[in-house]
């Protein structure tokens, strides 16, 4: 059995995310979303799930706002 650094190493060495780091980080992803050209309105009934899919993705995102301007 060893005595090495692995079994003196801690376990919990990252920092726990707090509900208030997501939510920040949820904000600023759908401020992202309004500033690429989704309506604001749409962007708040948004699930967080949906928000952080779409943020990862702008280029489909401008491709569905294509699609909609030219359906009007």
């Amino acid at each position: 059995m060893g005595t090495g650094r692995t079994l003196r190493k801690e376990s919990h060495v990252r920092p726990c995310k707090t509900p208030a780091g997501k939510a920040k980080k949820v904000a600023s992803q759908r401020r992202r979303l309004v500033k690429f050209g989704l309506p604001e309105e749409e962007v708040k009934l948004m699930a967080a799930e949906n928000v952080r899919v779409l943020v990862q993705r702008p280029t489909v995102v401008k491709k569905m706002l294509a699609k909609k301007a030219a359906a009007k």
